[in-house]
């Protein structure tokens, strides 16, 4: 098959002018003779088009060239492909797309040779710069989970954590292997984050566990309170509320005081007692939450995973109240939306805001407006950005729709079936 570029925004941008022709996917599958889930596949970049298709897209749409401009013969080159990237915003998805040479090396490849060939100016050992490098390298792949794919960040956390298990046995201080083996664990961290996103569990697992002993290896308390707070958040998602509420707490008191682990911790507690139907001891998880969030200042990094945004409170305020019925839910829920889409900052947070649309979706189910929670959480769902292990919230809106009767039910399911992330093996 030729190779071609396909734009980054190609999804979005047809997802736009579909619904500026206030069309549905079966509409446009009419129109272009296409299937409905390849469609769907398309607006959720799970496929990409090719030249015909994206020049019928373009006509069936009167999309005025745009579409069909977005998808050539051909490919850039890598050094191209990052520089787009740059250009684009597209979080690393267009250069993830290039596929280099057999005897080229990847992005990534390049960036370990060139960190292993500043470690051996430094005399064959693991110095500072090398170390420093690393950890900048750990910060700006956890910036990079908000907005990159699982599937396309997940590689690039596997090449980092292989060069630092090369590293291990490399002559160092104690003090630079405690630093090492800090940045390992960060990263096995952040790998089985995205394996539970993916729902490989087995995947997960054992990387929580590389995590656990890295940890405990390099006395680092945040690393380890995390890998519990992760497991509470697995067990959450996985229906195991009791057991989620006690990851919690053993997170909260091994977590170093004002950590962002500590406050993360207590706020998945809440969560965890909502889903039980606890109001007291749900409120008490949110107040805590709020006494530590009120001093603290917006991070530099605010969409580091690890550090935890001031921001975010408004939105586990509207999950967490959502979960437990409270009728408040729904205006933290919309401020949550409305604060995410204004975006002041600068910076889109598109996983953020479809699930504070799935939780606005909740709160208006609960307060017995179904047509308008459907609506909330079908703009959730055909914006793709609802990853895996947060798909069982997307379900519990979409029964509640259909539980109800109305005639948007129909057209709700429809996107529901034609997103749902295809089932991965572990």
């Amino acid at each position: 098959m030729p190779r071609r570029f396909v734009d980054p925004d190609f999804p979005a941008r047809l997802r736009h002018h579909r619904q500026r022709r206030g069309l549905s996917l079966r509409d446009l599958a009419a129109l272009t003779y296409y299937g409905k889930s390849y469609l769907g596949e398309l607006e959720a970049g799970r496929k990409d088009p090719t030249v015909k298709s994206a020049q019928r897209l373009d006509d069936a749409l009167d999309a005025g060239g745009e579409l069909a401009a977005m998808v050539t013969p051909g490919a850039p080159g890598p050094e191209l492909a990052a520089r787009l990237d740059d250009e684009l915003g597209a979080d690393g998805r267009l250069a993830a797309m290039v596929r280099p040479a057999p005897d080229e090396p990847s992005a990534d490849e390049d960036e370990l040779a060139a960190l292993e060939l500043a470690r051996r100016v430094e005399a064959s050992d693991v110095g500072a710069e090398t170390l420093a490098r690393i950890e900048a390298a750990v910060d700006e792949l956890a910036m990079a989970y908000a907005g990159t794919p699982p599937k396309l960040l997940l590689p690039r956390v596997r090449h980092h954590l292989a060069y630092v298990g090369r590293l291990v046995d490399a002559h160092k201080t104690l003090a630079q292997q405690r630093r090492l083996l800090t940045s390992g664990g960060w990263l096995s961290l952040l790998a089985a984050t995205l394996h539970i996103d993916l729902r490989q569990r087995a995947a997960a697992n054992a990387n929580l566990t590389t995590a656990w002993q890295l940890a405990e290896h390099s006395a680092h308390g945040e690393v380890a309170a995390w890998v519990l707070e992760t497991q509470a958040w697995d067990a959450l998602t996985d229906g195991a509320y009791q057991c989620a509420v006690e990851l919690s707490q053993r997170a909260q008191a091994i977590a170093p005081r004002g950590s962002s682990a500590l406050i993360q911790a207590t706020a998945q507690e809440g969560r965890a007692w909502a889903r039980m139907g606890d109001a007291a001891n749900t409120g008490a998880a949110l107040r805590r939450v709020a006494r530590m969030v009120s001093p603290l200042p917006v991070p530099d990094q605010p969409e580091h995973h690890y550090r935890y945004d001031p921001a975010k409170e408004v939105s586990y305020t509207a999950t967490t109240l959502s979960w437990v019925g409270d009728p408040a839910a729904e205006r933290y829920a919309r401020g949550a939306v409305t604060e995410l889409e204004a975006a002041r900052d600068g910076v889109r947070r598109p996983r953020r805001i479809a699930s504070a649309r799935l939780d606005l979706g909740l709160a208006l189910l609960a307060a017995g407006r179904p047509d308008e929670a459907g609506a909330e959480a079908q703009t959730a769902i055909t914006s793709g950005r609802v990853v895996p292990s947060n798909w069982w919230r997307a379900t519990e809106v979409v029964r509640g729709v259909e539980r109800a009767g109305i005639r948007e039910a129909t057209e709700l399911r429809d996107a529901y079936e034609t997103y749902r992330p295809e089932p991965t093996a572990g």
